[in-house]
């Protein structure tokens, strides 16, 4: 998938099935550098209630790369988002 590049100063951040449909966006440019462990509030901030009702149960990749930004991973958790870097919010996948 071919993502804008973000303006400077800024990261990419994608959302996708219910994340989408809660932001009404598919992606959008969020000012970098945020700390991962940050980055929920940060959206919490934008989009009243996304923490509970989405993020709550989404992964997280920057870069391609899944880090846990509530957890225990103390290197994900200390992992700083940069400008340029890219990253995804994807809610879990149902079948039926």
């Amino acid at each position: 998938m071919a993502s804008k590049k973000s303006p400077s100063g800024h990261f990419s951040i994608l959302y996708f099935a219910a994340a989408s449909t809660f932001t009404g966006k598919a992606t959008e440019h969020l000012p970098a550098p945020v700390k991962a462990s940050e980055l929920f509030a940060r959206l919490e901030e934008r989009y009243a209630g996304i923490k509970e009702k989405v993020l709550s149960s989404c992964a997280v990749t920057v870069n391609l790369e899944y880090i846990d930004v509530e957890g225990d991973e103390v290197a994900d958790l200390d992992r700083v988002i940069e400008e340029g870097d890219e990253v995804a919010i994807i809610p879990p996948v149902s079948s039926g």
